[in-house]
């Protein structure tokens, strides 16, 4: 060991015994109250998740799914102020005056604000996103007029992450949120159009559908809420007519309901003996007399 690293350690020493022991028992206090201060947030978050489970775990209920929303929020945001706060209180401990650097980033804020107004932006559209509680974190929405569809997995101040049937991943400014379509709020609707021929016996088709519906609702009633309502006949095809049905569902779960429906749609039909609409073209001829001559003698 060198002369020079020798003296590094013996002042280091030195430091130690006189004011670095007491610094650095300050800088671990700071850290535990950080800690401390994180801990409590998720208990918090933990504790309102608590108090408005309603014990069905395959349920998640909007009450649930605003606590899951407020406490991701609050989480992101406890650790940026948990870090922002170390930082100055280390600085401080190592004789840099606060004061000026706190007033300078206020300065510094004001400018960045005119420089990101789209972070502002952002920002600003997310805190009313959750005060107004529009969706939440679970939801199934759809943005923009269908741009963006998925279940809302993540949601912070600045970003909506949603995840699409695909399995993709979509992260979206709240300031470019524009137009938001909650399909989960209190309950869905799935909608299932049945095209059957001209020549089928009406009355028996809807019979039928409001039969199949009526079971679906009694053999799973988690995910029926009610009963198929049969609208009737809602337009005409070349080759047959559409019967429209809507079927009341848990929320977000209307895709699923209308697939499981149509399963039972096909397999009763065919039961049944009723026929979907089969195309059908009519070819009208008209031949002259000299032509009709022609293959006379042939």
């Amino acid at each position: 060991m060198g002369p020079a690293v020798k003296d590094l350690a013996t002042s280091l020493l030195a430091w130690l015994e006189h004011t670095g022991r007491i610094k650095l028992q300050h800088l671990a206090l700071v850290l535990v109250a950080c800690v401390l201060f994180l801990y409590a947030i998720r208990l918090v978050s933990k504790a309102v998740r608590r108090a408005v489970d309603d014990g069905n775990e395959g349920v998640t209920t909007e009450a649930e799914r605003r606590a899951d929303t407020l406490g991701s929020v609050l989480r992101n945001a406890s650790r940026v102020i948990a870090a922002v706060f170390f930082l100055l209180m280390v600085l401080q401990e190592f004789g840099v005056n606060i004061g000026p650097l706190v007033a300078g980033a206020g300065i510094a804020g004001v400018a960045l604000g005119f420089g990101a107004q789209s972070l502002v932006k952002d920002v600003i559209s997310g805190f009313f996103l959750l005060l107004e509680d529009q969706f939440a974190v679970g939801d199934l929405i759809s943005l923009d007029d269908g741009k963006h569809l998925g279940h809302v997995e993540r949601m912070t101040l600045r970003i909506t992450q949603l995840r699409d049937g695909e399995g993709r991943a979509h992260f979206i400014p709240n300031g470019a949120i524009t137009k938001v379509i909650v399909l989960s709020k209190d309950y869905s609707k799935a909608l299932v159009d049945v095209e059957v021929g001209y020549d089928a016996d009406l009355d028996r088709v809807i019979a039928l559908l409001q039969e199949l519906g009526r079971d679906m609702a009694a053999a799973l009633p988690d995910l029926v809420k009610e009963p198929t309502e049969v609208k009737g006949v809602e337009s005409f095809g070349k080759d047959g007519c559409s019967i429209r049905t809507y079927t009341k569902t848990a929320p977000g779960r209307q895709y699923e309901a209308a697939r499981e429906y149509r399963k039972r749609i096909i397999l009763r039909f065919r039961a049944e003996g009723i026929a979907s609409p089969i195309p059908q073209r009519i070819v009208h001829t008209k031949m002259g007399g000299e032509a009709a001559a022609e293959l006379g003698t042939d």
